[in-house]
């Protein structure tokens, strides 16, 4: 009879502790998040120095409650799977440095997942059917990623920003025009009171898929410096329209060049309900099947690290004792 498989993820790349038992890749027996939001929206955003205390303080109680929601014990465990990167040094260190001694302690395979293969694999979580191969847009804080999905493993870029990430755009125009960390969910509330009624500039490149989200950014900040009594619910609805149809144009031409029918979205951006809908209607005129994580799993959290880690576990990718922080770790 075959054994079920447990992995315990580790996220600590940015501003969220979180600890999760995933069983079999798919099943969350527990998904523990410790968020620091309201700690740094004071400041306006992450501070890394502060993010990474944080992590110290809050790791060891996480982790535990974890283990106890899921109602296993460290001996059950199977592969210990931390976030190494991409993301913040300091936070990085915190859950990969933990992770080892874990591992060491315990003598348990050590497993070090790619924090953007673990966006993707959130929506294995949701959609328990989704098998590769198909394509992935990761929109998040930090990356803006067209990829193709081969195999569990194994990953084409196809298209990447060139300078903002779409969840910076957001957090930058958000700051602009006076409103709190974070911008995204900001902008979004604020962009269902107006109209798409002010023309931004749409960046495309000849021969390419990627991406680019400074000219629009210059924009509304060259806008708004000129004009500050704008309406600011338009011009949030303008700026979603508009990064919206840049992500909907390259992202069908990269599902036609493929000849995929399959299309996920992960991210914590993915959460936003203009993207969710842009993109399900487009699959719905192209016949194209659109997965998304649930909400809870768009965010930065452990067990879409423990579902990762489980494809890399099975397939025998298991880290030393020397795995180290990787901060601009590239998929």
């Amino acid at each position: 009879m075959k054994k079920d498989i447990y992995t315990l993820g580790i996220e600590s790349s940015c501003d969220e502790t979180s600890v999760s038992v995933v069983k079999n890749g798919r099943e969350v027996l527990s998904n523990v998040i410790h968020s620091q939001i309201d700690i740094h929206k004071q400041f306006g955003g992450v501070v890394p120095e502060i993010a990474s205390r944080n992590h110290v303080e809050a790791i060891s109680t996480v982790t535990k409650e974890a283990l106890e929601i899921a109602g296993i014990t460290f001996s059950e465990i199977d592969a210990i799977c931390p976030t190494y990167g991409p993301g913040l040094v300091g936070a990085l260190l915190v859950g990969v440095a933990y992770a080892k001694a874990l591992a060491y302690a315990l003598d348990k395979p050590l497993v070090g997942v790619n924090h953007i293969e673990g966006h993707i694999a959130a929506n294995y979580i949701t959609h328990p059917k989704l098998q590769p191969p198909f394509l992935c847009l990761v929109v998040s804080g930090g990356h803006t990623h067209l990829v193709y999905i081969k195999d569990y493993t194994e990953f084409e870029i196809l298209a990447r920003t060139r300078d903002d990430a779409i969840g910076e755009a957001f957090d930058k125009v958000a700051r602009v025009i006076g409103l709190q960390y974070p911008g995204g969910p900001k902008i979004d509330k604020l962009a269902k009171e107006g109209e798409a009624n002010i023309n931004l500039p749409h960046t495309y490149f000849e021969n390419s898929l990627d991406f680019s989200f400074s000219g629009i950014k210059t924009a509304i900040l060259n806008l708004y410096h000129k004009n500050p009594e704008v309406n600011k619910a338009d011009l949030c609805a303008s700026f979603e329209k508009t990064v919206v149809d840049m992500l909907l144009t390259n992202t069908k031409k990269a599902l036609q060049e493929l000849h995929i029918k399959k299309l996920a979205i992960a991210g914590g951006v993915s959460a936003n309900p203009y993207i969710r809908e842009g993109f399900l209607k487009m699959g719905q005129e192209e016949k194209i099947e659109v997965f998304y994580p649930e909400l809870k799993l768009c965010t930065d959290n452990a067990a879409m690290i423990a579902s990762a880690g489980y494809y890399h576990f099975i397939k025998g990718n298991a880290s030393d004792l020397s795995l180290n922080a990787v901060p601009n770790l590239k998929i």
